[in-house]
This record gives structure tokens, C-alpha cells and sequence, in this order.
């Protein structure tokens, strides 16, 4: 049995299911998500849980198992309580600003950076009061959005590996390299 697959979801309140054979759709207080599974797998509703069940033991339904009840619960995290992800922004004079449900960014090129957000998602722009950096902070309902919009303002800005510079995941741990270093004395070889 997938150690993942078997574990039962809780259904919060505010949060209702539409099965279908192939098809889930979850409703909650904030917003609704839907999507097509596989048809092999019975997903069945139980004292306010969600189980997933795979009708054999063959490797196909096994990988099926774990990811079906994985998404299953991830759409029900997200109408419920939503995900976020925050991005810091590290550099001098590296700014960004959330204007007209988009996200301009000043990131040490000639010209800024407008995103326009996916499906779902919104912005919120801040300054951290104890290091005086800027941070961004992407939320939605969507999962999948949520990471996908994430790694695209990140790679607008790669956080670089001497000074460290960039854009960044909050908590990301970059790995620094030591610059150049000359030869005391400033003479060469003899």
C-alpha cells in the first residue's frame, strides 16, 4: 500500500466535492478548483474524508495512487486556506511594486519588468523592517500556479554566486563563491 495513497484527507468546513469518474472538483471560501484524474482510481467520500483507493497492485496504479490523493489534497489546502510563496530581492536598488494587478520590477537592467500574473494569482509588495530588503509576496489557490509564477519572477533575476545578488525563494540558501584574490605585494613571479 503507498504510505502516501492510503493516508485519509480531512475535509475542513466551507469545503465540498463533486466526484466524477475522472473528474474531482472542489468548492471552498476560497474559490474553486477542478481537474481530471485517472479513471482507475476510486476516490470516495468518508465520515468527512477524502479516501483514494487503486483497484490492483500493478506498477501503473501504484504511482497513480500517491499523486491522485497528493493533487486531491492540495486542491482542498488551497480553497481553503490558499498557498503563498515569498520572494525576497536582494541588491542594490532592486525594487518591485504590485501596480494594477501586475508586478513592475526594477531589477539592475535598463528598463523594468512588468509581470503579468497567471490565472488566479495576485501580488503583494513589501520591505522587510529588520534587513531593509524587498520581498514579493505571490498567493493563490492553485498550487501548481503559485510555483510555476514563483520560479518566473526568479529566473528574471537568478540570485548570483558572489555577492548574491538576485532574486530569491525566503529561506533559499545560496551557495557563495570567494572572488579573485591577488598576491600580496603586488609583485609577480621572478
Amino acid at each position: 500500500m503507498s504510505r502516501i495513497g492510503k493516508l485519509p484527507i480531512p475535509i475542513p468546513a466551507g469545503v465540498t466535492l463533486e466526484i466524477q469518474p475522472g473528474f474531482v472538483k472542489v468548492m471552498g471560501p476560497k474559490g474553486e478548483l477542478s481537474r481530471s484524474i485517472n479513471p482507475d482510481m476510486l476516490v470516495r467520500i468518508e465520515d468527512n474524508k477524502v479516501m483514494v483507493e487503486r483497484p490492483t497492485d500493478q506498477r501503473l496504479h501504484r504511482a497513480f495512487h500517491g499523486l491522485t490523493r497528493a493533487l486531491l489534497n492540495n486542491m482542498i489546502v488551497g480553497v481553503s486556506v490558499g498557498y503563498k510563496r515569498i520572494l525576497d530581492i536582494v541588491g542594490v536598488g532592486y525594487r518591485a511594486e504590485a501596480k494594477d494587478g501586475k508586478l513592475v520590477m526594477s531589477l539592475g537592467y535598463s528598463h523594468t519588468i512588468d509581470v503579468t500574473p497567471l490565472e488566479g494569482i495576485s501580488f503583494e509588495t513589501g520591505m522587510d523592517n529588520a534587513t531593509r530588503m524587498p520581498f514579493v509576496v505571490v498567493n493563490g489557490i492553485n498550487k501548481e500556479n503559485v510555483g510555476q509564477q514563483a520560479a518566473q519572477i526568479r529566473s528574471l533575476r537568478s540570485p548570483e554566486p558572489y555577492k548574491g545578488k538576485g532574486v530569491r525563494y525566503r529561506g533559499e540558501v545560496i551557495r557563495r563563491k570567494a572572488g579573485k584574490s591577488g598576491k600580496a605585494g603586488g609583485k609577480g613571479k621572478k
